[in-house]
């Protein structure tokens, strides 16, 4: 087990474009990261590319969509580094189309990668949160959740949820020295989103008023935030990031 006083951090969803700039913000800013996945071949190419770049972050293998693999990838976690002080729920599929085409199996496959993946990971860490009076809970959403989106339904609605849950849990576990947070993106130049055609790309930046996409540092540097000690006054909020597109 670690035996530093880093405080333990698990990103869920570690290898992806939003994933990975959580890690090494948070990894330079002092916290002990460890990562999630679930495709092996991603995780090694990604684990070799991050040695390279001087980020050692070890991974650990689970679905989180599974309540059972997230407990056994958890448990697993807590043995081998430490008791987890901050979870970022940041793991998330899109299966678009619209409802009335949309196959069953889409609407599952999304509200359990992206809600229930929530409930499954946060339910294990809570606990020993609350135990040790410390705990920083961070659910990366969506703008999309917070509007709707044409095409959307299970993402929206998976999203929205996320806050729904973030609300309800900061007022439970708050007495108990434990933070809960959502951040709601906009549109983010990962390589998923850099990978439309050019005229699609030009359509959604045309709808941003700082007209342009934003960077993964920029999410990075949010989640680092309220991952801190210093934001224990911050609780059940929700976060904008998203250059105006979307204001109330």
């Amino acid at each position: 087990m670690d035996k530093s006083n880093k405080r333990i951090v698990l990103v869920t969803g570690a290898t992806g474009g939003l994933g990975t700039a959580m890690c090494k913000k948070l990894l330079k800013d002092g916290f002990k990261v460890v990562g999630n996945y679930v495709t092996p071949e991603k995780a090694e190419k990604w684990t070799k590319q991050m040695n390279d770049e001087g980020f050692h972050i070890d991974l650990y293998k689970g679905d989180v969509s599974s309540y059972e693999d997230a407990g056994r990838m958890i448990k697993e976690i807590e043995e081998k580094v430490g008791p987890i002080d901050t979870l970022v729920n940041n793991a998330g599929i899109t299966r678009d189309g619209r409802l009335a085409n949309m196959k069953v199996e889409d609407w599952h496959a999304v509200i359990n990668t992206n809600l229930n993946s929530v409930f499954n990971c946060t339910r294990q860490v809570i606990n020993g949160m609350i135990e040790r009076k410390f705990g920083r809970i961070i659910n990366i959403s969506s703008v999309n959740g917070q509007r709707g989106q044409f095409g959307q339904t299970n993402y929206s609605a998976a999203k929205a949820g996320m806050h729904g849950f973030t609300k309800s849990l900061a007022m439970e576990v708050a007495k108990h020295g434990i933070t809960v947070n959502t951040i709601s993106p906009g549109y983010i130049g990962t390589d998923m989103v850099m990978a439309v055609p050019e005229k699609v790309l030009t359509q959604i930046v045309s709808q941003v008023p700082l007209g342009r996409l934003g960077g993964t540092h920029e999410v990075a540097h949010l989640v680092s935030f309220l991952a801190s000690e210093e934001t224990s006054f911050i609780t059940g909020a929700n976060y904008s990031i998203n250059g105006g597109q979307h204001v109330y």
